[in-house]
């Protein structure tokens, strides 16, 4: 392996595995993205990428992006949010490569120049937004050719078996039976979503889909002494159902990296 490459995985496996503020270890929520995102760095390894995270929040994804070389633009609606971010950026020592914007995916056409970003992260959005088509839309426009996308959204399948297994069975009924894969207005979230519509909704915008990923496949399932006793068994798990079908297609989150078309 050329020692730039080696160089930046190695950067990039000890922020992933490093507690507290310069960035999260490895967990069943995050493995399978890291993977995915990781290959996408590997691809340019002497490449200092632009990255867009929307909704990136406190910087979860953008800090270790940043202390891997990367420049990162952080949107969020929250103030309190990208305050912390700014906070976790600059105990990393990468405040210079972290810039933080106010705003939701729903405004994303005026906050971020077209086709400007090489990699952008849009994760745990679209459940929440007004009108997803117009954000994943936008999602596409901010992207350079070649650039790619990706995307993290609720899995309604999850939800139903969730709900029932709580012995809810009328809400996991609304929601098997919900076109956008809610209950009602109690609901947290405006929808959910399977592989095939989300994979639809990317198509949509002039993304091509190349991978789909569960993320947190059994993880919600199990006892907790079982997920907290077995860490390490349980992210190799997670990493192994990821991409079968159907694992996949019941856990809890789907992940799908996209691309703009060169």
């Amino acid at each position: 392996m050329p020692l730039a490459i080696r160089s930046r995985l190695t950067r990039l496996d000890r922020v992933e595995q490093t507690p507290g503020p310069a960035g999260p270890p490895l967990t069943p929520r995050t493995a399978v993205v890291w993977s995915v995102l990781r290959a996408e760095l590997d691809r340019r390894p002497a490449v200092e990428l632009t990255v867009l995270d929307v909704g990136g929040g406190t910087g979860g994804f953008a800090v270790p992006l940043a202390r891997a070389g990367h420049r990162v633009t952080v949107v969020d609606a929250s103030p309190d949010a990208l305050a912390a971010l700014s906070r976790r950026a600059a105990e990393a020592g990468v405040a210079g490569r972290v810039h933080a914007v106010q705003g939701d995916g729903d405004a994303l056409v005026g906050l971020i120049e077209p086709a400007s970003v090489d990699l952008v992260l849009c994760h745990a959005v679209l459940e929440v937004v007004d009108d997803p088509v117009a954000v994943v839309s936008a999602l596409a426009g901010v992207l350079r050719p070649g650039g790619a996308a990706s995307v993290l959204v609720a899995g309604r399948a999850a939800a139903v078996l969730a709900r029932a297994m709580n012995g809810h069975l009328d809400v996991a009924t609304a929601l098997a039976a919900d076109p956008a894969g809610t209950a009602g207005i109690r609901d947290t979230l405006r929808r959910r979503f399977d592989a095939d519509g989300a994979a639809a909704l990317l198509v949509a915008a002039g993304l091509t889909v190349e991978e789909i990923h569960g993320v947190r496949v059994l993880a919600d399932l199990l006892p907790a002494a079982v997920a907290d006793g077995q860490a390490a068994a349980l992210v190799e798990l997670e990493r192994t159902l990821a991409a079968q079908p159907p694992w996949r297609d019941v856990a809890a989150q789907l992940h799908l990296f996209a691309r703009r078309p060169a």
